[in-house]
């Protein structure tokens, strides 16, 4: 009968934890604070670079294949909008940093790309699909979340950040 007691209360304890240590995701009108990343191409953006300005975030993985829909429609965004404040930065979860490189190397694509790790996931909680995108205002809140892959027009709209 004991072991029965201890295995409950062992449970009981994981799942607690587990809870606690699973941030919730943001959603729209939360207030962030991002750290400074490291890009696939060795730069730093620091925190204080990306804060005071509109920032679309999206999550990705070179094997998703919605995020290979997506992915062409964000790089003509972030070609349309450069020279405006709204900044582009996405954020890999591949195991493997080349991987990644690799997948954007092979497309074509210049946006900034980082890898995930704790201190993004302490900002932006648990994913609840792939790939999710957010926009982070200019006083650092959400604006906009998209789970899922979004349609041509639906990227092409985010140009309107760009604009003060």
């Amino acid at each position: 009968m004991r072991a029965p007691a201890v295995l409950l209360r062992w449970l009981l304890a994981f799942s607690l934890t587990g809870a606690a240590a699973g941030a919730a995701a943001l959603e729209v009108g939360d207030t962030v604070r991002l750290p400074d990343v490291r890009t696939l191409d060795g730069r730093t953006l620091s925190a204080g670079a990306l804060a005071g300005k509109p920032l679309v975030v999206e999550y990705w993985a070179s094997w998703c294949p919605f995020c290979a829909m997506q992915n062409p429609r964000l790089q003509k965004l972030y070609e349309r909008t450069r020279g405006t404040p709204l900044q582009v930065l996405t954020i890999s979860i591949d195991k493997d940093p080349r991987e990644a490189a690799d997948y954007m190397k092979k497309r074509g694509y210049t946006f900034p790309a980082t890898m995930d790790s704790p201190e993004l996931q302490a900002v932006f909680g648990k994913r609840k699909g792939l790939p999710e995108l957010y926009v982070i205002d200019a006083r650092g809140r959400v604006a906009q979340k998209e789970v899922g892959e979004m349609l041509e027009d639906d990227v092409a709209a985010l140009e309107r950040y760009a604009r003060p």
